[in-house]
């Protein structure tokens, strides 16, 4: 039988290098843009807020920045709550509202599609969290149109 001859690790003790970057780190130049689009259920995985983290990376780092909540993703958009809207029924369950407010008080912009929120969820608009825009259904292919006529970077959130 083999014997573990090192000591467990502790709280605190560093697994991998976390010093070591390889590239530069990129800031935008003036007036670049940057998409980044949800087609994902909230909670169905962890795409939906990893990406909402690298959202609030782009604008920080000077990308004029933008998030779309179209099909399933309208549901990162909405306020939710248990017993009552606001309240964190468990941990992590306000994240993606919190992570959205977050985003948005840091200058970015979020759109919701009005036809996934109200068709597809049974939600209206004052269900979106606060500074959430909603955005006709017809807008949706054309935020991306725009983006990509504009160069900027486009990051794809999807799920199945």
């Amino acid at each position: 039988m083999p014997q573990v001859t090192h000591p467990a690790h502790r709280n605190g003790d560093f697994l991998v290098d976390y010093e070591e970057k390889v590239f530069e780190d990129v800031k935008a130049d003036p007036g670049e843009k940057a998409l980044v689009t949800f087609h994902t259920v909230a909670f169905e995985g962890s795409i939906g807020f990893v990406n909402l983290l690298q959202a609030t990376r782009l604008q920080r780092k000077g990308y004029d920045t933008s998030v779309l909540l179209y099909g399933p993703g309208v549901t990162l958009g909405v306020k939710r709550g248990f017993p009552k809207i606001g309240d964190e029924a468990f941990p992590g369950h306000q994240n993606f509202n919190n992570q959205i407010t977050k985003f948005i008080a840091e200058g970015g912009k979020v759109y919701a599609c009005r036809f996934a929120l109200q068709a597809l969820y049974g939600h209206g608009e004052g269900s979106l969290i606060e500074g959430v825009r909603p955005i006709n259904p017809l807008d949706v292919l054309d935020i991306v149109l725009l983006h990509k006529k504009a160069g900027a970077v486009i990051i794809d959130t999807w799920t199945l």
